[in-house]
């Protein structure tokens, strides 16, 4: 493991919340995520890139949503469809 030095930071009552919520809810450790955003910083990512990735990720969820309904009907139609032409096999071979 690389040798750390501690650092002290001062954050917002609801930074610390938002943070520590997120933390536990990930499973990992506060500084981890801490320094997840340094590098964040120091790689130039700003909280507007942020924005409009969050957007766009929002943008492709609700298209995959509307891909799968059709999907979904599509498969109950084409099952629908199978099982008439299954009759109407069944009824001329009889």
């Amino acid at each position: 493991m690389t040798s750390m030095i501690l650092t002290q930071t001062y954050l917002e009552p609801q930074q610390k919340k938002a943070l520590t919520a997120q933390a536990r809810q990930s499973g990992r450790k506060v500084s981890e995520l801490m320094r997840e955003a340094v590098d964040a910083a120091i790689a130039g990512v700003t909280t507007d890139d942020l924005r409009v990735l969050d957007e766009g990720t929002r943008r492709v969820q609700n298209e995959l949503k509307a891909m799968l309904t059709e999907l979904q009907t599509n498969a109950a139609e084409h099952t629908a469809f199978m099982r008439q032409i299954a009759k109407l096999r069944k009824a001329s071979v009889s």
